[in-house]
């Protein structure tokens, strides 16, 4: 599992895709999420404004990526 730290005290979970590098870009971030095809903490989020703090794990298409501050 690949962890990726933010330096704000929120990312949102569309930008954070991209800044991830799980994403190539922002547009196809949100549709993946609006497809239901992205999960954190093991259940689907179709939010893709949803805040992610620190401490979550978001997966996408066989990637796993842990939020770290």
């Amino acid at each position: 599992m690949k962890e990726v730290k933010i330096y704000t005290e929120f990312i949102k979970l569309d930008d954070f895709l991209k800044f991830a590098g799980v994403s190539g870009t922002g547009g196809m971030a949100k549709a993946v999420i609006q497809d239901g095809l992205v999960t954190v903490d093991g259940e689907v989020c179709t939010m893709r404004g949803k805040k992610l703090r620190g401490g979550e794990v978001v997966s996408f298409n066989g990637e796993t990526v842990k939020v770290t501050k």
